[in-house]
């Protein structure tokens, strides 16, 4: 992977290994009983096959910052990001405003560009004309650490 750091994220490049894949087991883990372990059919399992639809248009970005915690996006996550997909209202996306990257909900009405945050604490940013302002790639995935 390679790594650029930009403002407030931290993007990583994938690399494209046609063999990064790890073990998976096809069955589904019981977050109540156990079930028997003879029942698991182990496989392998590609993260990059069932997170990137479109290699060369997916990036990665750390989050940094709690300004989108109520959409589950909390700091040091690692976000999926697809720069082929249409931005539409109510998308979560990584922009560049002013000189910065910055990842939000989007609000879009008629003519008019909201930013989002899902954190009450965090104001709701109204793009205007005088922005630089770019909707760089919309959030598909968040991998968290536990």
């Amino acid at each position: 992977m390679i790594k650029h750091k930009s403002g407030s994220l931290t993007f990583f490049t994938p690399d494209v290994n046609l063999d990064a894949s790890a073990h998976y087991f096809d069955t589904g883990i019981s977050a109540g009983f156990p079930s028997p372990a003879d029942d698991f059919k182990e496989h392998r399992l590609s993260l990059d096959e069932e997170l990137v639809k479109n290699k060369e248009a997916t990036f990665y970005a750390r989050v940094s910052g709690q300004s989108m915690i109520g959409a589950g996006l909390e700091d040091n996550d690692l976000l999926v990001i697809d720069r082929s997909l249409e931005p539409t209202n109510n998308k979560i996306a990584v922009c560049f405003l002013d000189g910065e990257f910055t990842v939000k909900r989007l609000r879009v009405e008629k003519d008019e560009v909201w930013l989002q945050p899902e954190n009450p604490n965090y104001p709701i940013i109204r793009i205007t004309e005088d922005n630089n302002f770019l909707i760089w790639g919309i959030v598909t995935n968040v991998i968290k650490k536990v």
